[in-house]
């Protein structure tokens, strides 16, 4: 059983991507990354204060993208770093690309307004 909802960013693979992030009761922030992407340590970093700071109401995960090319390709990953917001197991928002908490958190808080009422 994959626990999404620590506080902390989740691994995730194609065997657990199901049940961690479709399966999930509540929204769902799917990271994907590479180690050869410049910019995904920055996005990581402000992922993990927004995984501890909204632990009770988002989960957020990580796809490692080029470990894992059925997930990249069946969410047109085509640029890393990529954020993915689902809710009720569909993905909301697509944020591609480095941004500043402040922005990927506007940005994601517009999508849960706009699905979630």
């Amino acid at each position: 059983m994959v626990t999404a909802r620590s506080g902390e960013i989740t691994t995730v693979s194609e065997a657990t991507f199901e049940e961690a992030v479709l399966g999930s009761r509540g929204p769902v922030v799917v990271y994907f990354w590479a180690r050869w992407c410049p910019h995904c340590p920055m996005i990581a970093a402000v992922l993990g204060e927004i995984a501890a700071e909204r632990a009770d109401s988002l989960a957020v995960c990580k796809v490692d993208a080029d470990a894992n090319p059925l997930l990249t390709r069946g969410y047109q990953v085509m640029s890393l770093p990529t954020v993915l917001l689902f809710v009720a197991g569909q993905p909301v928002r697509s944020v591609v690309g480095a941004r500043s908490k402040s922005r990927l958190l506007a940005e994601l808080d517009d999508a849960l307004r706009l699905e979630l009422g």
